[in-house]
């Protein structure tokens, strides 16, 4: 197999002018009893943003596994899903990479719950971020993350941030109170957030009507928050503009 890319495996730094979403913090931690935390929702709603705010405050180890399209093969996904674990736990998975990298590998099964039975003995609680999941085109890498949710140990809590919903149970996950959910409406930004950042991070200092129009206007989605931001930038009248 080829070479696991290990930059896949970096949490994204978070950017110095970032706007803390603390409720929104505060609602990831709250659900991390449950098997599941899914954060869907169109591009340029913070997503990978959110989460990698959220692992550089978590007190726990968290691994990370950034997902582009040529991970939707079963035997490259599974390798690296088990060396991200790796980085936070060293000694899980080193049979089950061994038997992905053979000619004649076992069953995703077999895999599946000989990587699980390793994650059972572990005493720490720890989680893996799925980042970008939408990419993954494949009903074989869909059926293993189903495999292990439906197993997935108490340590273990999975994330997984992604453009539109995967073909995952998340019906069952949903009704078995075993998911947390971020959407859209929940990554709007509201008055608060587009006042700090506006005023606090980009320094614009405009008025209260304008960021209420600005946030009306965007929908409080935040790709438009910056574009209208480094727009005004430039700009002699803020308010003419806005308008």
């Amino acid at each position: 197999m080829n070479q696991l890319l290990s930059t896949k495996l970096f949490v994204p730094k978070t950017r110095p002018e970032l706007v803390s979403r603390t409720r929104l913090l505060e609602q990831l931690n709250d659900g991390l009893h449950r098997k599941l935390t899914l954060i869907s929702a169109p591009a340029g709603f913070g997503k990978t943003t959110l989460t990698s705010e959220w692992v550089e405050k978590c007190e726990r180890p968290v691994a990370w596994l950034s997902l582009d399209k040529e991970d939707s093969n079963l035997t490259r996904f599974l390798s690296y899903l088990v060396t991200a674990i790796q980085t936070v736990l060293a000694d899980v998975g080193n049979d089950v990479l061994f038997d992905l990298q053979s000619p004649q590998s076992p069953s995703t099964v077999s895999i599946l719950t000989a990587l699980l039975n390793d994650i059972a003995t572990i005493s720490c609680d720890f989680y893996l971020v799925l980042d970008d999941y939408h990419v993954i085109d494949a009903k074989p890498i869909d059926d293993a993350i189903a495999f292990l949710l439906e197993h997935l140990p108490p340590q273990m809590h999975l994330v997984i941030t992604t453009r539109e919903d995967p073909n995952l149970p998340l019906a069952r996950l949903r009704a078995q109170g075993q998911m947390t959910e971020i959407r859209v409406a929940d990554l709007r930004f509201n008055h608060s957030e587009a006042a700090g950042f506006y005023n606090q991070v980009m320094g614009l200092n405009l008025s209260e009507e304008n960021i209420a129009a600005l946030e009306t206007r965007t929908e409080g989605w935040i790709a438009g928050l910056q574009l209208a931001a480094l727009s005004m930038r430039g700009s002699k009248n803020a308010a003419s503009f806005i308008e």
